[in-house]
């Protein structure tokens, strides 16, 4: 196994890289600000350097760790771990220089650092500015570490006490620039790792064959990283998969069953009856829509081919055909029209269950819990008219025996999945998904899950939509029960995923918590990410009703998801005129990677410019 590179900074008497060059396995380079001849003046420095040359490591001085890449070749600049303790400007600087010293250093950091690198920084009690510091100091008054690394693409992935004891003959050294020790009672030790940058999705066109037709349509900007990620394919390990995989094999223990696992359309056009025009993706296919031969030689677009297969032979004309023009489309909202054809086809089995699943698109406001796309898995199954809610509670009984399964196979929280009638529930206690459902058809129960978490708080959702309906043939005694799932919102609750971002991060460090399908508790990779707030101002234009979903649309634009939260401040209307004025608060804040402070005043200004373009607001 190579030898792990080490990068010490800011040494005072090098006696935590003498102890620390003991380890077996690395191969240190300790440095200091200093000349040789000052440092060596220190107490016990003198024989940490000559340790440390014994032990065959490089001992360096005078070297600004702001200035990284200035003293190594290129072939020696990566170095898998840089530590840097207690760091300091001198003297009595205060937090605003030292966070100046932090932000420089962490812009050096990634340029000597290798990609899957580490940076420890140690603190005093309250420097950091983090929830682990005991006690907190005000935010103002910390050195916002978190934030401050964010700036140079770095997240926070641990925290944990400085133990000094561990460092045998550590000595702190350097109070004020002097040879003299400080406090490192309650220090805790920073560890950060890069981030995945901010992305940058080029436009995307989908290409879907109909019936040896193609037609041709640009993905939604919001939806550039998420259209084609695979994650019900067979070699993925996601969790929604293996919560699909689980629900299937327990039923068909109970149902002959019949997996719908072939290409379907992602394209929808027809009546949407009472659904809310505004949760919709609309789309116009078009030939245009297909990027020219120097856009993709350039690498400006990209072109994905999505093939449509029909059931059977039997297309649904209403569900299909509209697609094969260029005439207005959606992009599938709900898997419930697939299963409506399916059982108007001659190739459909009553008392069979046939079980759908694949990525559905709806817009929406901004929450945890609420996403612009998710994998729905829905059950259908024709049963004789009176038995109907036998079905339905032999179903629900199966998908909460997996469920509880699942969770008690990971952890020792409480999950409660229950069955409450729709009529019980009342609008405000309806989740995006399950009002979005209600709006699909009637409904007569809502599955619901509630989970103890491990910070002692009650997390619930409404996951799943029961209802049914008269099979269509006449003179049938047939009744069809649809069990609709939202696997997403089921994952985030077994796993304990606090934000539905999470779910869909480029991050490989999230996949890695779940090999080969394994389910675990998550543990997140970012600790404690910056957030920023700023709010925007605007006049609504005249006799026009707000569209709240399409302004959360636009702030997941052009924040590439980074809005975590929207609120309404205020709601104003001038006398007299009787115009209507709104303020909304903004805050960002990323689960998954680094967020710096110009990043957000940049998307910012971006979120002012579209609002105003888009929704006609005159901003204030």
């Amino acid at each position: 196994m190579a030898e792990r590179r080490v990068l010490l900074l800011g040494e005072g008497n090098f006696s935590f890289a003498a102890a620390l060059c003991e380890t077996a396995g690395i191969r240190v380079v300790a440095t200091c600000y200093e000349r040789e001849e000052e440092a060596a003046a220190r107490g016990r420095a003198a024989e940490s350097i000559r340790r440390l040359r014994e032990r065959g490591a490089e001992v360096m001085f005078s070297v600004d760790c702001t200035k990284l890449k200035d003293y190594f070749l290129p072939a020696k600049r990566e170095f898998d771990c840089i530590y840097f303790n207690f760091p300091h400007c001198g003297r009595k600087a205060g937090v605003v220089k030292n966070r100046e010293l932090l932000s420089r250093f962490f812009h050096s950091c990634a340029e000597v650092l290798t990609q899957d690198g580490e940076v420890h920084v140690a603190l005093c009690r309250g420097q950091g500015g983090t929830p682990a510091d005991q006690p907190r100091r005000e935010w103002h008054n910390s050195w916002q570490v978190v934030a401050v690394a964010a700036g140079a693409g770095f997240i926070l992935s641990d925290v944990h006490p400085f133990r000094a004891e561990t460092a045998h003959g550590y000595e702190c050294t350097g109070y004020r620039s002097q040879d003299k020790s400080f406090c490192i009672e309650g220090a805790l030790n920073h560890v950060f790792t890069r981030s995945t940058p901010l992305r940058y999705c080029k436009p995307l066109i989908c290409e879907i064959e109909l019936e040896r037709k193609r037609i041709s349509f640009q993905v939604p900007q919001v939806l550039l990283d998420k259209i084609n990620r695979g994650f019900l394919e067979r070699n993925s390990n996601h969790p929604v998969r293996t919560i699909k995989e689980k629900l299937t094999a327990v039923l068909s223990q109970a149902f002959p069953l019949q997996s719908i696992d072939y290409c379907l359309s992602l394209l929808l056009q027809g009546h949407l009856n009472a659904v809310c025009h505004s949760n919709i993706f609309w789309i116009l296919p078009s030939p245009d829509e297909t990027p020219s031969t120097e856009e993709m030689a350039s690498g400006r677009a990209n072109t994905i081919l999505f093939s449509h297969v029909d059931f059977h032979g039997d297309t649904d004309k209403n569900v299909q055909e509209g697609c094969q023009t260029p005439k207005r489309c959606y992009l599938r909202p709900s898997l419930l029209p697939y299963a409506q054809a399916i059982i108007k086809s001659a190739a459909f089995v009553p008392r069979t269950l046939y079980v759908f699943s694949g990525p559905v698109f709806r817009k929406c406001r901004i929450s945890p819990y609420c996403m612009p796309v998710f994998h729905e898995m829905l059950f259908v199954c024709a049963v004789n008219q009176g038995s109907e809610n036998s079905c339905i509670q032999m179903v629900v009984d199966k998908i909460k025996t997996s469920i509880r399964f699942l969770h008690q196979t990971i952890s020792d929280f409480k999950l409660s999945i229950s069955m409450q009638e729709a009529m019980s529930l009342g609008t405000a206690e309806l989740n995006d998904f399950a009002a979005f459902e209600s709006q699909l058809g009637k409904i007569q129960f809502f599955l619901c899950m509630e989970a103890d978490t491990r910070d002692s708080s009650e997390r619930g959702s409404c996951v799943g939509a029961v209802r049914t309906a008269p099979y269509e043939p006449e003179g049938s005694d047939l009744v069809v029960v649809f069990v609709s799932l939202n696997l997403d919102l089921v994952a985030m609750l077994i796993c304990a995923i606090d934000d539905w971002r999470m779910l869909w991060t480029s991050d490989a460090r999230f996949l890695h918590q779940f090999p080969a399908g394994e389910l675990r508790i998550f543990r997140s990779f970012s600790l404690y990410p910056p957030s920023y707030v700023h709010d925007v101002s605007f006049w609504l234009p005249d006799g026009e009703q707000f569209d709240d979903v399409a302004f959360h649309t636009i702030a997941r634009e052009v924040s590439d998801e980074a809005v975590a939260s929207i609120h309404l401040l205020d709601d104003f209307q001038q006398p007299g005129t009787g115009r209507k004025s709104l303020c909304c608060r903004l805050t960002f804040q990323s689960c998954d990677r680094a967020l710096g402070r110009g990043e957000v005043a940049a998307m910012q200004l971006r979120f002012r410019e579209e609002i105003s373009q888009r929704l006609r607001v005159a901003l204030r």
